[in-house]
């Protein structure tokens, strides 16, 4: 561990949440200190209870162990020791199979296990590859959690501001473990590419610049303010010394690796990010073919909005003539207004909403974020609720037609609902398959099927629709040029740019602007990310498609049989089904 374990509260063993009068969850008391699970469920939350006490980042994500004040451990023995417990699970999940037999589990455990083989076993897969050694990019990347972890940590009390403190001005010695983890890689001659490096170094440097640190801080009790800006300087000096570190040792040596990784390392990382095994051919023909389809409707719209326009220049229009939202707190009150009202509509009628998640939180991403909004989940006992995050990249006014559906993407109907009522259902199913054992073929398809749903429903109006379609076929492109730009694969004969050439990020750029509304530092961004981070891009998409099979197939199944399809019923029921790989996805949502 980055230091001494700070002081945790427990009670017979087991992990406690924060807050005042935190709700303990009923799972976590039966496996407090249980030494021999004999189930799958019991095992998978042995399996969180130990990372916790091992990642202090997990504790924190989760809302437990308030008191803990230590950072992670990002160098290779950090690393080495959670795919140790890792592979001394999925061992401890082969002997409880030898046991039951292969009819021994009902359809909680079976699923159970699924998850855990698929989650962990490609996670050990990934660590002997060496992917941690060169894990660098502009988003939810090893410095961008280490930040993270103090935005989702409790800060009512005294207390929690002295937790702070100490974890803060524990910063420097954490990014340092991370740079031991690089020069690994370096030995190893395991590079990140010199984009990723660079695009680092300038989040850090404006971490720095706008003293995010002190900023951070600032609103805390008079009384500890000189121990917290002793720490926020602190953390300051560690974010330059790191910004410095990947400058002046690590990116001269990465000279010369390519931005592409390839096919092999492409469907291991697929593999991680949505619990699928692609046919990498298929999923990019399919991708071009969604982007022709979106972009013909594209067009329809684009001409009730600016007769004689393109769909971008209808987009151009909207940024000017369309409804604006002037004022960050005033776009932050609008956001959460509009997740309020569609709690209220939805509720009884298409979802049955439990009292908890009924409270989501609109708030403004920290500077030096990636240009993309984001989702926070809830700590496992609602102390903390689930928060929606915009970077305003900068900006003061802010057109409407293009939050919309992405607000009914990141909250409600889509990860607030979905991941929220995984932490509601945590006790009947298991804390691992509620949150550590997510992946974002499913997260992510459900939010873009919230997004249609709401479409379907009758929520989006001719501006709004030109928002969710934009969106629609942003999350198409990033199939074809994810795939295309990391494969090399030949852009299609009947592409409007760069016909039979070869994909590279200046022609993805340049294909992305030409079909999107989104202003150029967003897709700047966006092709970053993309290439830093192979196969997460395509999950929206592919999750989505999945997502509509289970539909499809749940409503045939159901009128085979000569019974009436209950949308709603589906729902819960799928969204109860906690976390599954994007292989299994559309078999589990079918039998709903």
């Amino acid at each position: 561990m980055v230091a001494a374990a700070g002081r945790r509260r427990r009670s017979g063993g087991t992990l406690t949440a924060a807050g005042p009068g935190a709700r303990i969850v009923r799972v976590w008391v039966r496996m407090g200190g249980m030494p021999n699970p004999a189930t799958p469920r019991q095992l998978a939350d042995r399996f969180v209870h130990d990372l916790a006490d091992l990642d202090p980042s997990v504790a924190t994500g989760l809302g437990l162990n308030p008191q803990d004040d230590r950072l992670p451990d990002l160098s290779p023995a950090g690393y080495q020791a959670k795919v140790d417990l890792a592979s001394s699970v999925l061992a401890e999940l082969d002997s409880l199979e030898e046991e039951a037999g292969s009819d021994g589990w009902d359809d909680l455990e079976r699923r159970c296990a699924t998850l855990l083989r698929d989650r962990l076993g490609i996670q050990v897969e990934a660590h002997a590859a060496g992917e941690h050694l060169r894990e660098i990019r502009n988003i939810f990347g090893p410095p961008q959690a280490v930040r993270q972890i103090f935005s989702m940590m409790p800060s009512s009390t005294e207390q929690d501001w002295g937790v702070i403190a100490r974890r803060m001005a524990r910063v420097p010695e954490a990014y340092r473990s991370w740079t031991l983890t690089l020069d690994e890689g370096t030995a190893r001659g395991l590079f990140a590419a010199p984009l990723q490096v660079r695009t680092v170094i300038e989040q850090l440097t404006e971490w720095a610049d706008t003293h995010w640190w002190h900023d951070f801080v600032a609103g805390a009790p008079s009384s500890l303010q000189g121990e917290l800006t002793a720490a926020a300087e602190t953390a300051t000096a560690g974010t330059i010394e790191l910004r410095d570190y990947l400058r002046d040792t690590y990116l001269p040596a990465t000279d010369g690796t390519p931005d592409a990784v390839g096919a092999e390392r492409y469907r291991l990382n697929a593999r991680r990010w949505m619990g699928a095994d692609l046919d990498l051919e298929e999923a990019y023909a399919w991708g071009w073919a969604e982007y022709q389809r979106i972009n013909a409707e594209m067009q329809q719209v684009a001409e009730q909005i600016l007769p004689g326009s393109t769909p971008v220049e209808a987009m151009r229009h909207l940024d000017e003539h369309g409804e604006i939202v002037h004022g960050v707190d005033e776009v932050r009150e609008r956001l959460q207004q509009m997740m309020d009202q569609a709690i209220q509509d939805l509720d009884g009628t298409h979802f049955d909403i439990a009292e908890p998640i009924k409270k989501v939180e609109a708030m403004i991403a920290p500077a030096g974020s990636a240009a993309a909004p984001y989702y926070s989940r809830p700590s496992i006992d609602f102390s903390r609720p689930g928060r929606t995050w915009l970077p305003t990249m900068g900006r003061t006014s802010f057109p409407m037609y293009d939050l919309v559906s992405t607000w009914y993407h990141e909250g409600v109907p889509g990860h607030h609902l979905q991941l929220a009522q995984w932490v509601h259902v945590a006790p009947q199913l298991s804390v691992y398959q509620t949150s550590l054992g997510s992946s974002s073929g499913a997260t992510e398809g459900w939010a873009l099927y919230a997004e249609r749903l709401m479409d379907e429903l009758g929520y989006l109006d001719t501006e709004a629709r030109m928002g969710y379609l934009d969106c629609q076929i942003m999350r198409a492109i990033r199939v074809v040029i994810d795939l295309g730009m990391h494969l090399q694969l030949p852009i299609p004969e009947d592409s409007p740019i760069a016909p039979g050439e070869t994909w590279t990020p200046e022609l993805a750029n340049q294909f992305f602007a030409a079909h999107s509304g989104r202003p150029q530092d967003f897709i700047d961004s966006e092709i970053i990310r993309y290439l830093g981070w192979p196969g997460q891009a395509i999950s929206y998409k592919l999750g989505e498609r999945a997502w509509l099979a289970g539909r499809e197939g749940a409503r045939a199944a159901r009128e085979a049989r000569g019974e009436e399809f209950d949308l709603k019923a589906w729902h819960m029921a799928a969204l109860s089904l906690g976390a599954l790989g994007l292989d299994d996805l559309t078999r589990e949502l079918s039998a709903l």
